[in-house]
């Protein structure tokens, strides 16, 4: 009775924290666990958008789902995003914050604004405008490969399936890398020069500098930057919408935008099915809780080693 009472006091001590919370409690309610819950349910029904349910097909979604080649291509594609943008981004956010750390360099902060800028900038923007790039200078970029004897004839760059998901990949690269810069320049102002300075009077050039100070020094904050690049990876859609739709012949398509076409009709589905949508959503959301929780004992267990290595 007594912790009962504790508690109490301690929630009407900061009543005024949880009256400042509760808008964005009631947001996250109703726009987020209200439509997860209710997606749940769907699951077990065949039901157009229209209406209510009423069309009991049990796990049956499911079955469809995993049947689905198409499901399954769209996973692939995902994979093969996430596969190549997450690494190579990392690599580069690293290698320009690393750069731009440089208390020496002029114009810092341009050039941080220069490559923070394209995150700003709403994905559904770059992909007209990219899409427009194409219409009018793609005759220019072939003629340009035809004169260096690179190509023999005419590419659809958007249309081709052998190079849309490559343009997909590129643009994603470009487009968040400002994300894991901004990152990765914040956990690098966190070390110490005192520690820079003690490994430059042991005689550590550069490359020692940055094995023996910078990587250690920013391991905690590189597994953050990695799990958000993941995650942030994986729901790659309004990029691939705008650009391909999907396509060409399924070529683009990953799960977001497969489950996009599932609920509203389009590439793959002339009628919306949101039950079967549901039921991909729900699939693909346990795939990633359980690639989250598989990540997460592997850097536990990374720094349980370390630890017992020192």
């Amino acid at each position: 009775m007594e912790k009962v009472e504790v508690y109490v006091r301690r929630i009407w001590a900061a009543r005024w924290s949880y009256v400042y919370v509760l808008p964005m409690m009631t947001l996250l309610v109703v726009f987020i666990v209200y439509p997860i819950g209710a997606s749940l349910g769907y699951t077990l029904y065949r039901w157009n958008g229209i209406g209510d349910p009423s069309q009991y097909v049990g796990l049956d979604n499911f079955r469809r789902v995993i049947d689905d080649s198409i499901f399954w291509g769209a996973l692939r594609h995902t994979f093969l995003y996430v596969g190549v943008v997450v690494p190579v981004q990392l690599v580069l956010a690293l290698a320009l914050a690393l750069v731009l750390n440089q208390k020496g360099l002029r114009f810092r902060s341009f050039y941080r604004t220069v490559f923070f800028l394209p995150v700003v900038t709403s994905a559904a923007v770059i992909g007209v405008v990219i899409q427009l790039l194409f219409s009018n200078f793609g005759d220019v970029i072939n003629g340009v490969l035809r004169d260096l004897h690179l190509t023999d004839g005419y590419i659809d760059w958007l249309g081709d399936p052998r190079f849309a998901m490559g343009i997909i990949i590129v643009i994603g690269i470009w487009h968040t890398l400002g994300y894991n810069l901004i990152y990765f320049l914040a956990g690098l102002q966190t070390i110490p020069d005192e520690l820079y300075e003690a490994a430059k009077l042991d005689g550590a050039g550069p490359v020692a500098s940055f094995r023996y100070v910078t990587v250690p020094m920013l391991r905690s904050v590189g597994a953050v930057i990695l799990l958000l690049a993941l995650v942030g990876s994986f729901q790659v859609f309004d990029m691939v919408q705008v650009l391909t739709n999907g396509g060409p012949y399924f070529a683009t398509e990953v799960v977001n935008t497969y489950i996009y076409h599932l609920a509203f009709g389009g590439t793959g589905e002339v009628d919306p099915d949101v039950g079967l949508a549901s039921a991909a959503s729900f699939f693909y959301g346990v795939l990633l809780i359980a690639l989250s929780v598989v990540q997460v004992v592997v850097l536990r267990s990374l720094a349980r080693r370390r630890a017992k290595q020192q």
